[in-house]
């Protein structure tokens, strides 16, 4: 089994920054799968950033440009920086592991950007 544990989350003004990290332990490689998914209040969670153990990296659309997702795989820690962040980043944000076989999901961080 991978527990995930995010921590970084917190209140942020319009145009500040965050970095969220996620520590993973457990049945976790090098070649696992690690990103972010946000769900903001009556929104359907959504796909943040990914990347893999090649270290190729996903951001969606809206956060292209202001995020960066990375890996420390000697630490099994992945980390999202957030810079510029908006009020429409506000949402909890999971951590997540694929193996390919299963799925793991960490208990979310609380992203507030206020206006």
């Amino acid at each position: 089994q991978v527990q995930l544990a995010e921590s970084g989350g917190g209140l942020v003004q319009a145009g500040g920054s965050l970095r969220l990290s996620c520590e993973a332990s457990g049945r976790i490689s090098s070649t696992t799968v690690l990103g972010w998914h946000r769900q903001a209040p009556g929104k359907q969670r959504e796909l943040v950033a990914r990347i893999g153990g090649g270290m190729a990296t996903y951001l969606t659309n809206s956060v292209e440009g202001r995020f960066t997702v990375s890996r420390d795989n000697a630490k099994n820690t992945i980390f999202l920086q957030m810079n510029n962040l908006k009020p429409e980043d506000t949402a909890v944000y999971y951590c997540h592991a694929d193996n390919g076989v299963e799925l793991f999901w960490g208990h979310g961080t609380q992203v507030t950007v206020s206006s």
